[in-house]
């Protein structure tokens, strides 16, 4: 018998040695560990999430890798779902549409259009193992989807870390004994300010001046009858945080201490990236999870304010009479679709790096539900500060709220200010926009990592994957930098409202419409089933190929009839501006015809009938990634012993059995690992 099939260790040697399995012991397993590995344990496939003493969890797909565990996945995934506008949007939205009434038509939204839209985009990537370009083998011709994905991604990936930037300026800027933004009488107050605090110069603890602050009520009161009240907190963010120009093309200077943080905000991205989803998926321990935390301090302290409750019932009191408006049903169905992160691509990343067999049904209606209910919990956070604050000022709670960045740095701030030791709980609120964003961020940069990777796919940028997503992180920061002038703001919004705004629609219909009528809907069900070991669920069945689709054209024409050009406060953009945001929203959508074209040109075929039929069927490669899994009519046609000879080989075979050794000891460290994304 062979030395490779000896029945146990050699005698006199020590057993479970190199010597005694009969194998020549690897150099590389004496060199001392690097930084890395130090920081975050062996890069070996061998060591993917395995606790010390249990057995070591192997990566299936040793050359792109896989998640440590499930709930690495289900964290990463919650936390690219649940973003700031579950914080800043839904709670407005909630109050703006019938309150508690709004709750019907957000929760059917949810089951029709939602969870269904969530399952599919996380099956189309775990049954491919690919990220959003290399899922297209499906159909070639609509791979310019996965192109206008990338362009989606790359939009939001560059304005969504500004935003956390400033609230980076704003946690340090909290980092004192009096908010910045508590009183009037600063260098870059006007006249018109008029704080809910006054200024007392002779109080020493914060203590004192919410007492004083209660004794000022009356003078408050008499001011803001007598004339439009601008707070403390929207002059600090106005005229000291951005020093905001008079024009979209006024410049203005580069505020320093913005991009400051902006280098921040990319250099912590880029640390938490640094082997991808290895490293990630135990950041979003943290991440994903504290804020919850947050949200619970921040929710005890609100109830038991004085006016708390009269804010959360303007929050929930139900006005069924505009269930029966058009306009609160096209609310619901958009905020569903934008709060889950459907067509961003980072989803489908996401579900790439799990294990071929795991339960994305399961988790599909698992991370829905949670981005929904965390988005009714945000409610209540904020509508008990914000009625505390309108029973101070003595108005109605609809003159205090807002959304967007106008309650994220100037409401909510202002509110805290009435607090007693408000630098504390500036502090965690600030903190908790932090991590949501940063949730969110990790998938936008992964999903264009990923693409790139998987898309040149050579033994080089695979090894050197780390390069990549520094690389990515360089051009994100670069182009951000203009955000960071004093016209940065007006850049922002008009990047967010267009942007990402009709264009993941209509990606997202294509992307619907293709696989159910192009690749056919029977090939997908049978697909999932031989993934999940179940076919999809009828209510599934159905949706896919009627609701959803059915719900994506509503939300297109609901945004086209809703369309308002876009202004910020009382400054109306330009219609160059304006035309520029459209020519945004189409450079994502024109990948889709733009590479259809391209690809029926280079496809085979006499006649364009045929070359059209052949750039829409499946590619050869088009399947599960590793051949155990390919099973079917999708197994090779090779004999039993040679397939079961790499039945756990990947789908490309091109490589040595000493480069397989090599990718299997260097596990996905940056190198192989994952918008994607909301969330």
């Amino acid at each position: 018998m062979s030395l490779s099939h000896h029945d146990g260790p050699r005698k006199g040697l020590p057993e479970g040695s190199a010597m005694a399995e009969g194998r020549t012991e690897d150099p590389e397993s004496r060199r001392a560990p690097s930084l890395e590995e130090v920081w975050f344990g062996p890069v070996g496939s061998d060591a993917n999430g395995a606790v010390p003493g249990e057995p070591a969890k192997r990566d299936e797909n040793l050359k792109r890798g896989n998640w440590g565990n499930q709930i690495e996945f289900v964290l990463t995934s919650v936390g690219y779902a649940v973003g700031l506008g579950n914080v800043w949007r839904f709670p407005y939205l909630c109050y703006r549409n019938g309150g508690g009434a709004f709750l019907f038509p957000y929760f059917i939204m949810l089951v029709f259009c939602g969870i269904p839209l969530f399952f599919m985009e996380l099956s189309f990537g775990q049954f491919a193992s690919q990220g959003c370009l290399g899922v297209w083998r499906i159909s070639p011709m609509f791979k310019g989807v996965g192109y206008g994905m990338m362009v989606v991604s790359t939009y939001i990936g560059i304005y969504y870390n500004v935003v956390i930037c400033i609230a980076f300026y704003y946690f340090f800027t909290s980092m004192t004994r009096v908010l910045p933004w508590t009183y009037c009488g600063n260098p870059w107050n006007t006249p018109d300010c008029a704080g809910v605090l006054s200024s007392p110069y002779n109080a020493t603890n914060t203590s004192s001046l919410y007492q004083a602050a209660q004794a000022e009520f009356n003078i408050t009161h008499l001011v803001n009858q007598t004339i439009k009240r601008t707070s403390p907190s929207e002059e600090y963010w106005r005229r000291y945080v951005l020093r905001l120009s008079d024009d979209i093309g006024n410049f203005g200077e580069i505020r320093l201490p913005l991009l400051g943080c902006l280098g921040v905000s990319w250099i912590v991205v880029f640390l938490c990236l640094i082997r991808g989803v290895k490293s990630s998926g135990k950041v979003v321990y943290f991440t994903a999870t504290f804020p919850y935390v947050v949200l619970t301090i921040l929710f005890i302290r609100g109830i038991t304010l004085e006016g708390a409750v009269t804010g959360i019932l303007y929050y929930l009191t139900p006005q069924w009479d505009k269930i029966l408006d058009a306009k609160v049903w096209g609310d619901a169905a958009s905020q569903i679709f934008y709060s889950l992160g459907c067509a961003w691509g980072g989803l489908i990343t996401m579900a790439s790096y799990n294990k071929f067999h795991n339960n994305c049904y399961r988790d599909s209606i698992i991370i829905s539900i949670t981005n929904c209910a965390t988005s009714v919990y945000a409610g209540f956070v904020i509508f008990s500060i914000l009625g505390f604050m309108a029973n101070h000022l003595g108005v109605d709670v609809s003159e205090v709220a807002d959304h967007g960045p106008g309650l994220a740095f100037v409401a909510y701030p202002e509110a805290l200010t009435l607090l007693p030791i408000s630098p504390l709980w500036s502090m965690l609120f600030f903190f908790m926009l932090i991590l949501l964003g940063l949730g969110t961020q990790f998938c936008l940069l992964e999903t264009l990592v990923t693409a790139i990777v998987d898309e040149i796919g050579n033994d080089w940028i695979i090894r050197y994957k780390t390069v990549v997503t520094m690389g990515v992180a360089v051009v994100g920061f670069l182009l951000g930098v203009p955000l960071t002038s004093q016209a940065g703001i007006y850049w922002l919004l008009l990047m967010d409202n267009y942007a990402a705004s009709f264009s993941l629609v209509i990606i997202s219909c294509i992307m619907c419409l293709s696989i159910m009528y192009v690749y056919g809907h029977k090939n997908y069900f049978r697909d999932i089933e031989m993934m999940l070991g179940f076919p999809p669920p009828i209510f599934f069945r159905v949706c896919w190929r009627f609701f959803s689709p059915a719900i994506i054209f509503f939300i297109l024409i609901f945004t086209v009839i809703q369309y308002r050009p876009i202004s910020y406060s009382t400054y109306v953009y330009p219609s160059w501006a304006i035309a520029l945001g459209f020519l945004m929203a189409l450079s994502s959508v024109v990948c889709i015809p733009g590479y259809a074209i391209f690809r029926i040109c280079r496809s085979e075929g006499d006649t364009f009938l045929e070359r059209l039929k052949n750039a829409t069927k499946p590619s050869k490669d088009w399947g599960p990634a590793l051949l155990e899994h390919r099973t079917g009519h999708y197994a090779p046609a090779t004999s039993p012993s040679t397939e079961s000879n790499y039945e756990t080989q990947p789908l490309h075979q091109e490589k040595s059995k000493n480069e397989e050794i090599r990718f299997a000891a260097q596990g996905s460290n940056g190198s192989v690992h994952s918008q994607d994304s909301k969330v």
